[in-house]
């Protein structure tokens, strides 16, 4: 029998007892039912004290004394997982937390959107392609984006490819790390082919330069290196949407008596799937994980209070991670009432802000694509908005990709229109390019700078 949550009686498999939106039909529950028994007794990916310590590492950026930056592909792909592909994403996180750090003076959490990120909520169940009727594509989780009956069925042995590819790609990561791909001492290993090309090149080698200066100099007074220097903490997250999934990685851990999702660091929940009464946030209540929510222009004031209230009962630090998305034109009409609403309920919150949902629009030609000068925009009115409301903005929410595709228009380069067709490659939603993203990094290092914290 599985064991109770201690407090609320809560158990990992809750959640089927509610509405569950978003989920795959599989055709054959046998088979299902034999995968999560597969996936339940493999070992988790993650651990509880790596999560305890991002919750801690959340908890200080809630005081303002550390800032939070998550980012990475809208959807990953089985075929992503290559070691070249991973490599560039965390080089640009990386690239882009040094960039941070040096202007905003203040420890980076660096967040991936990876090892995991292989389901995507659709808005509707199936898609119309001439005449014929398939189940949409949901993530290379769930099933295959080809146009077939074949590809859009639904297999659950897919669950089994996505836990193995996320076992990878984080044996890679922590490998990179530890063996100093992360080291400050060493910034030539960060640079991308062409970052030669890069309007802000420049800009880029100053401030390494600066922080290798700073470093020789406190190593140099100290006697001793500074571990910080070389080893970069990093942490994975995902969207908890397919929930048999999250549930099987699902661990009751004795000493500290308290559930976690050791599928991944830091699950959220979408706005599509954040009903009181629904299956996802029933899941959720029950994991000791730091949980994101996104929050958009359709969610009430009560809402969001009860969300807090159910997901944090007891006000833990470092728990709730807020992350609203607006876009450009409608942040300053539904920020500050919404600051508001959570100031009220005295829960400690992370504010993050995911500036790129809010801002997708499709062409006439059918191509979605974001606006850098949305993006930036969006940002800015957090910044801005959260300090004049006595609030803090603790941390950023990007959609990127450490290549150099053309999926969003503006930036130093002048992306147009055009220039989609050249190098678009998402199969979802449009994602920053690698000089875009560092651009991104070194203008909110810029404004932290002169705006403050």
């Amino acid at each position: 029998m599985s064991k109770m949550h201690p407090k609320t009686q809560w158990q990992p498999s809750s959640w089927q007892g509610k509405v569950a939106s978003q989920q795959p039909l599989y055709p054959d529950q046998n088979k299902v039912g034999d995968v999560l028994r597969r996936l339940g007794s493999l070992p988790p990916l993650v651990t509880s004290w790596e999560i305890e310590k991002l919750k801690a590492d959340i908890a200080r950026a809630q005081e303002g004394k550390a800032f939070l930056l998550q980012g990475g592909d809208c959807a990953e792909n089985f075929d992503d997982c290559q070691s070249d592909l991973i490599a560039i994403k965390l080089k640009i996180l990386l690239q882009m937390s040094v960039v941070m750090l040096h202007g905003m003076k203040k420890p980076i959490i660096r967040v991936g959107r990876m090892a995991g990120q292989y389901a995507k909520p659709r808005s509707a169940d199936t898609e119309t392609r001439d005449g014929v009727t398939l189940p949409s594509y949901r993530g290379d989780l769930v099933n295959r984006v080809g146009f077939t009956p074949e590809d859009r069925t639904p297999d659950p042995e897919l669950m089994i490819k996505g836990y193995s590819l996320s076992a990878l790609t984080l044996n890679f990561v922590r490998a990179l790390v530890d063996g100093g791909f992360a080291d400050l001492h060493h910034p030539e290993y960060w640079d991308l082919d062409f970052l030669g090309h890069s309007p802000q090149k420049e800009e880029y080698q100053r401030i390494v330069g600066s922080i290798g200066d700073s470093l020789d100099f406190l190593e140099t007074i100290s006697g001793r290196p500074i571990h910080q220097s070389s080893h970069a903490t990093f942490y994975a997250s995902h969207e908890g949407l397919h929930l048999p999934y999250e549930q099987a990685q699902a661990r009751f851990i004795e000493r500290r008596q308290r559930w976690y999702d050791l599928s991944t660091h830091m699950p959220w929940i979408g706005m599509r799937t954040a009903n009181m009464d629904g299956a996802h946030v029933e899941f959720f209540r029950g994991i000791a994980n730091p949980v994101g929510v996104k929050i958009g222009p359709g969610m009430t004031d009560e809402w969001l209070q009860s969300l807090i209230s159910l997901l944090n009962p007891d006000n833990e630090p470092g728990r709730l991670v807020l992350i609203h998305r607006f876009g450009a034109k409608n942040i300053a009409e539904f920020l500050p009432r919404m600051i508001q609403a959570v100031k009220a309920t005295g829960s400690p919150v992370l504010w993050v802000c995911d500036p790129m949902h809010g801002n997708t629009e499709t062409l006439a030609s059918g191509v979605k694509t974001r606006r850098f000068e949305n993006i930036l925009s969006e940002l800015q009115a957090a910044f801005a908005i959260h300090e004049d409301m006595g609030s803090h903005l603790g941390g950023v929410h990007f959609e990127l990709t450490g290549e150099n595709v053309t999926e969003c228009t503006g930036g130093a380069r002048g992306l147009v229109d055009r220039d989609l067709a050249r190098a678009y490659r998402s199969q979802v939603d449009p994602r920053l390019n690698y000089e875009q993203a560092l651009e991104m990094a070194l203008l909110i290092a810029g404004c932290r700078q002169v705006g403050g914290a």
